[in-house]
């Protein structure tokens, strides 16, 4: 059997604090998301996203985006970075001391309407002045593009539409775009032809993949984005969030999950799997219950039958 060409190396953007506890209904102090950030930090991440910078009424849960960005402990070589809906959002970043911002955009007309109240072209008209105005001020912008393989409200997304939006987020500066399996529907012949078609636009190397595990197929769609040559994938402590298109069931990508398959295939992350255990460990007491990540549950198991 010939050897899979695999990257050496593989770059993981740690979204949990940001994805992940967006949709927590209950209130999560300050001082739990300081700690889970900073928990993060000592595990190695070279990219933790930390929060949104939102008006307070649409996600009320990162209302303290300002106190929590300036109470943790940032070393040199993390990149913390913040979502911005718009150029309040952005000012609101640059005033707290955010240096890398993202913003994002949906593959569907339905989809971005419902999640941000607006056009796929206006929503990249706003974008664009927000994205032009961070680039001035010497940030680093990252795009998001939602629903790139599949929308739940439209079903199939065109893919050249995908092409589209992405050339767009290229000329506004982002130095990275993020490529969002948002309801968890992609399977890995998709991931081949989506990555394949996009390649021929964007260098591999600012490609990334924000894939869900809804279906429980996100590993097989990782192994097959590596296999195409894609080395930087979005996770999630513990798996922590959901997905809001299908209640109940497992959203983004546990964290813990990739880095065990990557650590068993010899690929380097720099990341500490046992310390991001200690985080996801801290933020499922916080919030009183379990996380979906099967080798987090494994591995509490493990310590509560030795104790």
């Amino acid at each position: 059997m010939n050897k899979l060409a695999l990257p050496p190396k593989v770059r993981i953007v740690e979204v949990g604090p940001r994805d992940g506890l967006q949709n927590e209904p209950d209130r999560i102090s300050t001082d739990d998301k300081i700690a889970f950030v900073n928990l993060l930090t000592y595990a190695g991440f070279s990219d933790i996203e930390v929060t949104s910078f939102v008006r307070p009424s649409r996600i009320p849960q990162l209302a303290d985006a300002t106190k929590v960005f300036q109470g943790i402990h940032q070393v040199p070589g993390t990149r913390y970075s913040a979502l911005v809906p718009n150029i309040r959002g952005l000012e609101d970043a640059f005033a707290a001391g955010v240096k890398t911002v993202a913003i994002f955009t949906g593959a569907s007309e339905t989809f971005t309407r419902r999640n941000i109240n607006m056009s796929i072209d206006d929503s990249l008209t706003r974008f664009a002045v927000v994205a032009r105005r961070a680039v001035d001020a010497g940030l680093n912008v990252r795009g998001y593009i939602s629903v790139v393989f599949g929308c739940p409200y439209e079903g199939q997304v065109d893919a050249g539409r995908v092409v589209e939006i992405t050339k767009q987020l290229m000329d506004m500066g982002c130095y990275e775009i993020s490529f969002g399996d948002t309801i968890g529907v992609a399977v890995p012949t998709q991931i081949e032809s989506v990555v394949t078609l996009l390649s021929d636009h964007i260098p591999l190397s600012r490609i990334a993949l924000h894939l869900h595990d809804t279906r429980g197929g996100a590993l097989a769609n990782v192994m097959t984005g590596l296999i195409c040559g894609v080395t930087t994938f979005d996770t999630s402590a513990g798996g922590l969030g959901g997905c809001p298109y299908a209640p109940g069931a497992a959203g983004n990508l546990a964290t813990e999950d990739l880095l065990y398959m990557l650590d068993g295939m010899g690929i380097e992350t720099g990341v500490d799997l046992s310390r991001v255990v200690e985080a996801s460990r801290h933020i499922s007491e916080v919030i009183g219950r379990p996380l979906p990540s099967k080798y987090l549950r494994a591995a509490l198991a493990r310590t509560n039958s030795v104790t």
